[in-house]
Order: structure tokens, then sequence, then C-alpha cells
């Protein structure tokens, strides 16, 4: 073996090392705008935490916010309403989680682990239903009270926790905190 060889088999390596490199390094410069394109848009990173004014709401009445692109309903509960969520058996429903992204994940869906505020009196929840998507309707909608979605038969109570149809979880409680009195900041 001469020393021309040693020089040859060294340069044929650097050459399939750095056109392995460029091609790697091609690949990640046509790839990134696809990935890219999976992050938010600027319009929903603004979105990402709003403040809502609920002065607005009379006890028994409801409005919907738009937060990340979604509903979220924010009712005032009756005293009624309060007393019909809280003298429900969580061995009753479906989904025993109280999907609120304030507490703990495993918490038992009580109306206190649901409500928001100190009083109970406040509901805020994501309006998206858990079965495929759809809106359900409010003001007291279906057989228990709370939320009904047309598409497929799925009821909520006044707790917005699935009673009965095919969604398989309650309506999520999203992030969500009083500023003050009137003002809630979703996010």
């Amino acid at each position: 073996m001469s020393h021309a060889d040693d020089h040859a088999g060294t340069r044929r390596d650097f050459l399939y090392y750095a056109t392995a490199g460029m091609g790697a390094v091609a690949t990640g410069f046509a790839v990134w705008p696809l990935v890219n394109q999976m992050n938010p848009s600027a319009d929903v990173e603004a979105l990402s935490s709003i403040d809502v004014d609920v002065s607005i709401l009379e006890p028994g009445s409801q409005m919907t916010a738009l937060w990340l692109g979604k509903p979220v309903f924010i009712r005032r509960r009756t005293p009624e309403e309060i007393e019909l969520a809280r003298g429900v058996e969580i061995s009753d429903l479906p989904d025993p989680l109280a999907n609120n992204a304030n507490i703990d994940g495993d918490a038992p869906a009580t109306d206190e682990n649901r409500a928001t505020g100190e009083s109970g009196e406040w509901l805020v929840q994501m309006g998206v239903c858990t079965h495929l998507g759809c809106v359900p309707l409010g003001d007291g909608a279906g057989d228990f009270g709370g939320w009904f979605c047309p598409c497929h038969g799925s009821h909520y109570d006044s707790a917005g926790r699935i009673r009965r149809g095919p969604a398989p979880r309650n309506l999520p409680v999203p992030p969500v905190e009083f500023l003050d009195d009137t003002t809630i900041r979703l996010g």
C-alpha cells in the first residue's frame, strides 16, 4: 500500500461526510417551513389571554366569549341551579373527574370543583361538546337543566357535567381567574 492510497481514502471519507452534512442542512432548511406552519398564528397568540367584562350578567343568564378561536360559556347561575348541581352524586356521573384546568387533574367532578368563585354562582367552561366538537345549546337546555348538543344527543347538567349521551367527558373548565368583581381573565 502506498502513501497515496492513504490520502485517497481519507479524501473520499471527507467527501462522503461533507456531502451527508450538507444534505442534512438542506433537508433542515426544506422541512422547517413545514414544521413552523403548525405553530399558532400571531392573532391566536394575541388572544391567549383575554379579559371579559361580566357586569351585564344577571343571575340565570349567560354569555359566550371567544378564546383561542373557541367559544367559552360564562354563566351566572341562580341559587336553584347551584342547589340542583350540588345535589348530584359523583357515582351518577359518566365522567367522575372535574376536568378543570385550575385545580388538580384527579379532582372529583363536584360542583364546587367546577364552579368559579367562592359562592359557586359563576360557571366558566369551554363551549365545545366533548364528543365531536359541536357547540351545545345552553340556557337550561337538555334533560338536566344545563346544555344540550343536538348533533348526537349529549346532555350536560347545570355544572357542565355529562349526564347522558355519547360525549365521554365533562365540558372542560379553562384557566380562569377573577381580576375584580366584574372582570374575569381567560388564559
